[in-house]
């Protein structure tokens, strides 16, 4: 049982030891050591703090962001809309333009087309007339001598004639 009893001497001496160890413990060691512990708590605590205030930032800058995205959502939204607009409006100009054009190219083709009747008619009633005239000539060439006569005769039947196609 004496193993397991230790002397007063070394009991004695450990605690000399002990406090001889303790003392250049806290004189050399237990100053850095707490101060470099100290420093590490305050470092972590600085990052703690830089990162709570990173978080709240990215938080505003998201919020922002998100503003941002939807103020240009708007905007293009009315870009979108104006551009529409615009489309509407020059398609509408265009179209009533192609209106008046296709309107007056109409009118010009219906008055060329009274033109090239009239012309027709003309043309038409110079060849009747001059056909008549034959005709009148042979037949009334028996009738009559002098050509004097026959060209009264004739201009009273085209005046007749004339009046009838003008009704």
């Amino acid at each position: 049982m004496q193993l397991v009893t230790p002397a007063i001497g070394l009991v004695f001496w450990m605690l000399v030891t002990f406090s001889i160890l303790l003392f250049i413990l806290k004189k050399f060691a237990w100053k850095p050591i707490l101060e470099s512990i100290k420093n590490r708590e305050e470092s972590i605590n600085d990052a703690l703090n830089q990162a709570e205030n990173a978080r709240g930032e990215m938080a505003r800058l998201q919020g922002e962001n998100e503003q941002l995205l939807a103020d240009a959502r708007q905007e293009r939204d009315a870009m979108l809309k104006e551009a529409k607009e615009m489309k509407e409006k020059i398609v509408g100009e265009a179209k009533s333009l192609a209106d008046e054009e296709a309107k007056k190219m109409i009118a010009r083709a219906q008055d060329e087309i009274t033109k090239q009747k009239s012309a027709a008619m003309e043309e038409l009633k110079k060849e009747i007339a001059s056909f008549s005239v034959q005709i009148a000539e042979k037949l009334v060439a028996d009738k009559l001598e002098n050509n004097e006569a026959q060209q009264a005769l004739i201009s009273t039947h085209l005046g007749e004639l004339t009046k009838k196609a003008e009704a």
